[in-house]
């Protein structure tokens, strides 16, 4: 049994002092305990400065990290946009193979881990190879992607995507996106070997389904995914572009978000991510299902998305979690410090998602860690016996969290600070970072680096 003693600790109780920790060898954390006296050295008990229920990032393309700051030129076109840069990257990622895949996963979860998350969703797509023929194993990549969880220790929710077609009108599939089609009937076998490699995993790894979006399935199709999900995680983007909308609006005869919540039981293991573009009714029905709203900041400033309305929704009682989705910059402090300085950017305001009795800090915080659980169906969120021990230890005497106490912590570390600060993280008891540091990092970045030149020879 590990032991871990904070200065101050975050709890389900809010902030205590001196909190001893326990984590179980199943994962979960065993006891808290508040205002115990430090233990002496000889105890071999791991004393930090804040402890914080660590988060799960809970809307990721791994393979996207590999593009980061490549798309930043405009193209022949008088303008850029979402558009423009999707073709960029299905073009990129006909160059991937099955090696690469697992060496950017593992990568970017392992700068996942270091910046403070604990576990990821990882909303997968990429199936096939280039030209769209199935590898000899239909789930070949999704074994990648859990192989690479099993390297870094992060915990997993893996999403395999259903993608049927190229747009409302049923178009078929061009290229790029011919690696990622599947029919009802080959995705169910696709989902039943991401199932079995994630059996090589530690117990805390889960499966759920994501039918892409209401663009690239049909209405029979996302009827089989959310038949075929039950009460697992289901995730799928929803009016992300205006030109999405319009598409829907024309084809469906509703808006994205007004026709699936009048033709699907939207509720708590739904996940909607990006939701940029609803109206003030949509956003605040969304919030009354209890689904969570799979919020993307800096990918959604990156490519122009929109500005979601976290205020309404949030005033509403709408839950919502963070995720990294293209992952051009993985910075959780960086996600929440984006999300509140977009609404206060549209409603030339400060603070506005604080609440009479919690900072922004502490909304965007403990928001983000219960939102995220829910979303990918782990039993963590917070600091509590019985919970899974996802955990991050903040360094109390970095510069920017300096005497800091409470939700000033939270404030300072979100809107001064960044990954430096982290000196710890578990994932399901798994003691990942240690000093600011993944355990296997020399390894993991050797690998990566090696994928990246290949692949810039072959751009």
């Amino acid at each position: 049994m590990q032991q871990i003693w904070a200065r101050q600790a975050l709890t389900s109780g809010g902030w205590q002092s001196g909190v001893l920790v326990t984590l179980g060898d199943d994962g979960l954390i065993a006891s808290v305990a508040a205002n115990a006296p430090p233990p002496s050295a000889v105890e071999g008990v791991l004393h930090v400065g804040v402890l914080l229920p660590a988060p799960v990032n809970l809307h990721s393309h791994a393979f996207q990290r590999a593009m980061a700051g490549m798309t930043e030129r405009r193209g022949p076109h008088a303008s850029d946009n979402f558009w423009t840069w999707r073709a960029l990257m299905f073009r990129f990622l006909d160059q991937l193979g099955p090696d690469d895949v697992e060496a950017i996963a593992a990568f970017v979860q392992m700068e996942m881990l270091e910046a403070g998350y604990a576990a990821v969703a990882e909303f997968h797509y990429l199936h096939h190879q280039p030209g769209g023929a199935p590898y000899a194993s239909l789930a070949e990549l999704c074994a990648r992607i859990a192989a690479a969880a099993n390297e870094t220790g992060i915990g997993l929710t893996l999403l395999p995507v259903l993608y049927q077609h190229g747009g409302c009108d049923g178009r078929p599939l061009g290229p790029g996106q011919i690696r990622f089609g599947n029919d009802p009937d080959r995705f169910a076998r696709l989902v039943d070997g991401a199932e079995a490699a994630l059996s090589h995993l530690p117990a805390d790894a889960r499966i759920g389904i994501a039918p892409h979006s209401l663009r690239a399935v049909s209405r029979d199709g996302l009827g089989f995914a959310v038949h075929l999900a039950g009460d697992r995680p289901l995730h799928m983007h929803l009016a992300e572009q205006q030109a999405e909308v319009e598409d829907v609006q024309a084809t469906w005869g509703q808006r994205p978000a007004e026709w699936l919540l009048a033709h699907h039981p939207v509720s708590r293991n739904w996940c909607l991510i990006h939701a940029t573009q609803m109206q003030p009714h949509e956003t605040e029905a969304l919030a009354a299902t209890g689904a969570v709203a799979g919020l993307c900041p800096i990918t959604e400033s990156n490519l122009g998305d929109g500005i979601f309305d976290g205020a309404r929704y949030l005033g509403a009682g709408g839950r919502f979690g963070i995720g990294s989705d293209s992952n051009i910059a993985i910075t959780l402090t960086g996600e929440l410090r984006t999300l509140e300085y977009s609404q206060r950017l549209r409603d030339r305001a400060r603070a506005v998602l604080a609440t009479a009795d919690a900072s922004t800090g502490r909304v965007l915080f403990e928001g983000t860690a219960a939102g995220g659980a829910q979303a990918a169906g782990r039993r963590s969120g917070a600091i509590e016996a019985g919970r899974l021990a996802d955990l991050v230890a903040l360094d109390a005497d970095a510069v920017d969290l300096l005497g800091r106490e409470g939700d000033a912590i939270l404030d300072s570390w979100i809107f001064a600070g960044d990954s430096r600060a982290v000196t710890d993280v578990w994932a399901a008891g798994r003691h990942v970072v240690s000093q600011g540091r993944h355990r296997a990092r020399l390894r993991i970045e050797a690998r990566y680096r090696k994928t990246i030149l290949s692949l810039r020879e072959r751009l």
